[in-house]
């Protein structure tokens, strides 16, 4: 229907016949001639129809906003005076011979070039996939999928494809289930990742595998999270550490240089879990903000106000600082109270701070409610800490080690967004050596921070021993804050995973019923192995610079988990529901 593209009917057509389709991006009636912007993925073309083309100019005098047209014509030079420079097609025009109308379209709910809500984008999803911004995102992702895809091609990956119908197994959120018609009252579940598939694909010597994978999660949503997602997983056999980090690096930086013509640091930075808790409250720290948090527990235990001391003596407590330079103590009253509810919505329970208007004052130099319950030493001992000058602001955090670490590494990012420190460009990291274990207290146990299926770096009987103290063999990259992927080696010896089963208080026999294909595989001349999934989601989304994900996925979902485009989910009939063995439980109501 079409010889050419809107956006690449250019000068090199000059008195050549083109055949474009598009929609209708904006119409004009110029004194009996009619203008059209024609519009396609690719751009948009002046389209001109004249009063003695009477069959063509009958039907545009009734074209409107994003009829789909077929239009025939000679390219020309737009008159003197009238090129248009912001256009690749700005020179010329296209004169019609020939004009159809292949769907008119009713008044759009929206015009395409505003922003409406959420709930009315997603419901004309189609037509928000219309405007140039939506356009540009999905292009890019299909850009950087194929960029993936190709540079693990080269390398002898494997693109195997693993069940979407598998079994329940706790991998630290809740499952989307499936009813089985054949089985009644049995379930599959949708997979939250396919890593116990991708671990029995390296047992069966198929050395290297990857797949660009859907993946379901029945969890609350926030915008880098959706009901169901896509990862690029990657495993590999024979592999320790080093070998994982290097591949995956080396994968990024190519495609960031393919997709966005971007070069990465060659190496990525690296640091350690701990240090990046110390040092930005975060173990995804965003690099492009200079502010960091300073520990003064040291210049506080003494002190007789409580709110510091007490944690500061606490071997699981932690007292935080962050320094606000360069002019921070110009804070009005009102500016510094506006972060105290902020940091409580990350658990926080008060916001101290102190102005450090004149050091060499003293106490008399120090503006701030809690200097009258400070010694002079402690004082001093947090300026020095701190390296304090005047015009610096600071902000205190205290109480548990995990919850300073959590609200202060928040607030670090709000005060460095608010004052500009966020540098341009892309800061990747690694953070390694991650705890092997966290401790839950609501449920007195011990819980996996990676999975279950992460490698520690004792042996068995020092993970036994000192289960709080081991460290895993997991890893994460980061990039400006997001962690972009997350892996790990993976354990490979069966006495090692029951082990670690059982310290997360998986009995044998529940181990044995969840896990029993696993454990029996292991024992089968399991070779090492490890690997890393990527977000696909988050990476387009930062590559396309957008704050949610939903900006770069085709048909998402909100935030409460409904599609408004098709209504989803549903409710199903009676007799459906009877095939599948299944009975709805009305949730109760006032009425």
């Amino acid at each position: 229907m079409r010889n050419e593209f809107c956006g690449q009917v250019t000068e090199k057509y000059l008195n050549q016949q083109v055949e474009v389709c598009g929609w209708v991006g904006n119409r004009r009636d110029h004194g009996g001639v009619i203008f059209i912007d024609l519009r396609d993925h690719t751009g948009l073309v002046q389209v001109v129809v004249e009063p003695d083309n009477e069959a063509a100019f009958k039907i545009a005098d009734s074209a409107r906003y994003e009829y789909c047209l077929r239009v025939k014509g000679t390219v020309r030079n737009r008159p003197e005076g009238q090129n248009n420079d912001k256009l690749v097609t700005g020179k010329i025009e296209l004169v019609v011979d020939e004009y159809q109308v292949l769907n008119p379209s009713k008044a759009l709910p929206f015009m395409l070039d505003e922003n409406p809500g959420e709930n009315i984008r997603l419901q004309y999803r189609y037509l928000d996939l219309r405007r140039d911004s939506m356009q540009h995102n999905m292009r890019l992702r299909s850009k950087l999928t194929h960029a993936l895809r190709n540079h693990l091609h080269q390398r002898d990956f494997l693109d195997i494809e693993t069940p979407v119908l598998t079994k329940a197994t706790p991998e630290g959120a809740r499952d989307f289930l499936v009813p089985s018609r054949m089985n009644a009252g049995q379930f599959y579940a949708m997979p939250q990742s396919p890593q116990l598939f991708k671990q029995l694909l390296m047992m069966s010597g198929m050395d290297r595998y990857y797949q660009i994978a859907r993946c379901f999660r029945d969890e609350d949503l926030r915008a880098d999270r959706q009901p169901e997602f896509t990862q690029l997983d990657i495993e590999m056999a024979f592999v320790e550490q080093e070998d994982v980090l290097q591949m995956a690096e080396n994968l990024i930086r190519d495609t960031f240089k393919e997709v966005l013509d971007v070069e990465l640091a060659n190496p990525f930075p690296r640091m350690t879990y701990s240090e990046a808790m110390r040092r930005y409250g975060s173990d995804k720290p965003d690099l492009r903000i200079d502010l960091e948090l300073v520990d003064v527990a040291d210049a506080v235990k003494d002190s007789e106000f409580k709110v510091f001391s007490a944690p500061a003596n606490d071997p699981a407590g932690r007292v935080a600082v962050l320094k606000v330079p360069q002019g921070g103590a110009t804070f009005t009253r009102k500016q510094i109270d506006e972060y105290e509810p902020y940091a409580r919505r990350f658990g926080a329970r008060g916001l101290a701070w102190i102005k450090v208007n004149e050091k060499t004052a003293g106490k008399e130099g120090l503006q701030s409610p809690i200097v009258k319950f400070l010694s002079d030493d402690a004082l001093s001992g947090i300026l020095s800490a701190t390296q304090a000058e005047d015009g610096d602001l600071l902000f205190f955090g205290a109480g548990k080690y995990s919850e300073v670490s959590q609200f202060m590494g928040a607030l670090r990012l709000k005060v460095g967004q608010d004052l500009g420190r966020v540098a341009a460009g892309w800061r990747p990291l690694w953070v390694v050596d991650f705890p092997m274990f966290e401790y839950n207290d609501d449920e007195n146990r011990w819980d996996a921070l990676h999975h279950p299926f992460t490698a520690p770096t004792g042996t068995v009987d020092e993970l036994k021993n000192n289960p709080g103290d081991a460290l895993s063999k997991g890893y994460d990259m980061v990039m400006n804050g997001v962690e972009m992927g997350g892996g790990s080696i993976r354990i490979h010896d069966q006495q090692m995973q029951s082990s670690v089963l059982g310290l997360l208080g998986i009995s044998a026999e529940q181990a044995k019923e969840k896990f029993g294909f696993l454990l029996e595989a292991l024992q089968y001349g399991c070779p090492p192995h490890g690997g890393i999934a990527f977000g696909v989601d988050r990476m387009a989304s930062l590559m396309c610079g957008e704050d949610s994900i939903r900006e770069v996925i085709a048909f998402p979902k909100t935030s409460s988990g409904h599609c408004p485009l098709t209504n989803a989910p549903s409710n199903i009939d009676a007799d459906q529901l009877a095939e599948v063995h299944v009975q709805v439980i009305e949730p109760e109501t006032d009425d």
